[in-house]
Parts: structure tokens; sequence; C-alpha cells
């Protein structure tokens, strides 16, 4: 099930890996395929590369951008492995979580834990981190792949307020599960979210709050694109989201609790897939000046 016109694509930071990454994936999950492979020159970062792919229906992007972030587990990939979708999910779970360690590190060995009959917690070789989980079939059906955001140090308890908060700003949106750490669960705090999940604009998104002395936090390495049809949708995402006025670049904007966003014309695939060599360098050097995007700049830039 593929979501055709997805508003929200999560989007991945490598130094040289993007291709190699989106290769690595696209053979390990059902249902997925690389979409488009483009490079841009003469960015800040020398030639990128980037590469749209599907995972399991659910659209990522990738750039090779150079070594400036790297990915870590504040934010990961939940895959639901569904017995009444996957008649051989209990199978299947294994083989993705045994492709997926080669060569990066079980951060939770897959078994049973008290939220899971069977739940696993894995890093790549790419530093990518996801979750997986046998999931109970009895449940409301959810995606096969969905963004899970981790809130840890002077962030751990706000990912309920940061939820309310996204739910506010996106139109289509709406709360699903929580489930809160009870007593005990130190240095967990009773009464913060155990797990969540919401959606924004058909995508499915899990957030929890993590008290463990965690080395990591948001990054640019992963950040989330939202496509707007618009100026005016430009606009409004940009004022609503942009928390941080140093971090407003090239689309890129980061909200308060340091998650990034990148707030593009959905026209945007279009040009730098279909665009020629000269089209695409025109466009490259007008947005590589702009902070918020100018669709109508934009547009004249691919016109020439």
């Amino acid at each position: 099930m593929s979501n055709a016109n997805q508003k929200i694509v999560p989007h991945l930071w490598y130094d040289k890996e993007a291709k190699e990454a989106a290769d690595f994936y696209v053979s390990i999950f059902p249902n997925s395929k690389i979409m488009d492979v483009t490079s841009i020159h003469d960015t800040p970062s020398g030639n990128s590369d980037i590469v749209s792919f599907e995972l399991w229906g659910q659209k990522f992007m990738a750039i090779s951008a150079g070594p400036y972030f790297k990915i870590n587990p504040s934010v990961s990939f939940t895959v639901n492995f569904d017995p009444s979708r996957e008649e051989d999910a209990s199978e299947k779970i294994f083989e993705v979580r045994n492709k997926l360690s080669e060569n990066g590190t079980v951060l939770m060995p897959l078994e049973k834990y008290p939220f899971g009959e069977c739940y696993g917690w894995v890093q790549d070789k790419y530093g990518l981190s996801w979750q997986l989980i046998l999931t109970n079939p009895e449940g409301e059906e959810r995606p096969a792949i969905m963004p899970s955001f981790m809130f840890v140090g002077d962030k751990c308890g706000h990912t309920e307020e940061a939820i309310h908060f996204y739910l506010s700003v996106f139109k289509n949106a709406k709360q699903g599960h929580i489930a809160r750490y009870p007593n005990g669960m130190e240095p967990d705090k009773e009464g913060t979210i155990m797990f969540s999940d919401f959606n924004l604009e058909n995508q499915w998104f899990t957030a929890m709050d993590s008290a463990h002395d965690h080395k990591f936090s948001f990054n640019e390495a992963i950040s989330f694109l939202v496509y707007c049809d618009t100026q005016e949708e430009i606009d409004y995402y940009w004022d609503k989201l942009s928390a941080v006025p140093e971090a407003e670049q090239c689309g890129w904007l980061k909200d308060m609790y340091g998650v990034s966003w990148q707030i593009v014309p959905s026209e945007m695939d279009q040009m730098m897939s279909k665009g020629t060599p000269e089209q695409l360098a025109r466009v490259t050097k007008a947005f590589l000046k702009m902070k918020k995007f100018d669709l109508v700049e934009l547009q004249n830039a691919y016109k020439g």
C-alpha cells in the first residue's frame, strides 16, 4: 500500500553512502524500489547524490552531502510485522533483523518484552536504527514503517507537548495510542510517555520519552520534507515550525524541539528528476541562496 502523494517524507543525510544505503534497504524490505537518483553539482558539499526510494510502501529521500551530520537513534524507524497482513511475519522479522544487523549493532535483542511478544532494536551499518515489532493483529492497523522520535536529555518529558504542537500545526492530524511509564521504571518518570503514536497528513509517527543517559539528540541527519503546493502553504509551515533562526537555510528549519524539517514546493521533485542539467544547475543556484523557498523564483530559474 503505497502512499502516492505522501506529504511528509523522511530525509536521510549521509556523507557519501546515500545510494549504497538505499540499495541495501531496498534489498531487505518487501514492496521496495529506488524511484530516482539525481546528482546536483557545485553545492557547498561538492557533488551530491539525491536518492528517492520506497520501502514497504513508505517514501524516503536520501542525500550524500558530506560528513556534517551523523544519524543517531533519536529518530528511528519502527517496522510492524503484522501477522494479519504477512503470513510469515514471525520468520520475516528475524530475517530482516539479521540483514539489518550485519556489521551493525543490536541495541535490544529480538525477544519478548512487557510491551510486546517479539521486539528488537538494531542500528545498521550506516548508523540508522530500526525498531522491529511483531504486531498484535488485534490492534488498530498501522503502516509497515513509521518514523519514531525519542525525546532525550533536556527534551525528555516534552513528548506529549510536542505531539499536541504537531497536531495543531498540521491540518489533517489525529492522536493514536498513548501509554505512560508506570511508577518504578526509573530513571523514567511516572506519567511521561512510554509509547505514543499520531498521524500527520496520513503519515503515522511514534514518539516516546527516555530519561536514560543518551549521548545523542535530534540533529539534521534525519529531517522531514513537507511538500507544499503554494507559497501560502510554504509560508504557513515556515512560520509555525521555525524556532531557530540560524538553522534556516535552503528550505531547512529547526523546530523548538530540535527536529529538522524541509519546507519544499511539491514540484521540486519533478524539477530535480526531469530537469536538464542546465535547469538543475539554475534551480540549485537559486535555492542555495534562499532560506525560506520562494516558489515563483524557483519556477523562473527552472524555466530560465
